[in-house]
């Protein structure tokens, strides 16, 4: 790609954490950024999903971004057939989706977009996942529902990785909770309650980072 770059290949590697036990452990980079990523899955939107799924199994990052991309595009036009072809592609495909850029640009729009009106136990199952990504994508698929004011499975969802000892999962789970908070604030308090003081530090930063300063702190000190 012309738009690649050495310089960004080496930082975006120590970014995504490829170092040897680090979860992203062995990615590799060409070095491109996002947006001209984006531009090229709106070019090839129509490519095959046989060459899709090459795409996919890539070694290389931005390659499987692109990918999942085209996939997105390609979920939003495609008829019941087709989106059940690209959700089981993508349920196939979870260790290469390997990392959380990956797993958040495109799981609300694949997975929870398909499962909206149908059965959500896929996502428990991979909720319980001992895969790291399946994990996330469990959560983060979830946004799709929380965006149609849909909460239920995301807090269950939420309370079953409530003890994940992984900061990404941490994180995805707070994330999800303060999107919750965002449409409906005494839903997500009264989550908050009986779990606040037991749920990881970094989850409840996250889900308590858009709350007023003086009642973050009374969160923070376990006085609320």
């Amino acid at each position: 790609m012309q738009v690649a770059s050495k310089d960004d290949a080496a930082n975006l590697q120590r970014y995504f954490k490829t170092g040897p036990g680090e979860y992203g452990e062995g990615d590799k980079f060409i070095g491109v950024r996002v947006g001209p990523i984006r531009k090229l899955a709106k070019r090839y939107r129509a490519l095959p999903l046989t060459d899709v799924e090459q795409l996919l199994a890539s070694a290389f990052h931005e390659e499987r971004m692109l990918a999942l991309l085209i996939l997105i595009e390609q979920f939003g036009a495609a008829d019941k057939s087709g989106k059940k072809a690209i959700y089981d592609i993508y349920l196939g495909s979870l260790e290469r989706i390997n990392n959380w850029d990956l797993v958040d640009v495109s799981s609300p729009r694949i997975v929870g977009a398909y499962l909206n009106q149908r059965s959500r136990q896929p996502l428990y199952r991979l909720a319980r996942s001992s895969h790291l990504w399946s994990r996330r994508v469990a959560m983060m698929a979830t946004l799709y529902f929380i965006t149609q004011d849909d909460f239920e499975d995301a807090l269950a969802i939420a309370d079953t990785l409530m003890n994940d000892e992984h900061d990404l999962i941490q994180k995805a789970v707070g994330w999800m909770l303060r999107e919750i908070g965002n449409r409906d604030r005494s839903i997500e308090e009264h989550f908050l309650e009986s779990r606040y003081k037991k749920m990881p530090r970094t989850m409840l930063r996250y889900a308590i980072e858009k709350f007023p300063e003086n009642k973050r702190r009374r969160y923070l000190t376990g006085k609320i």
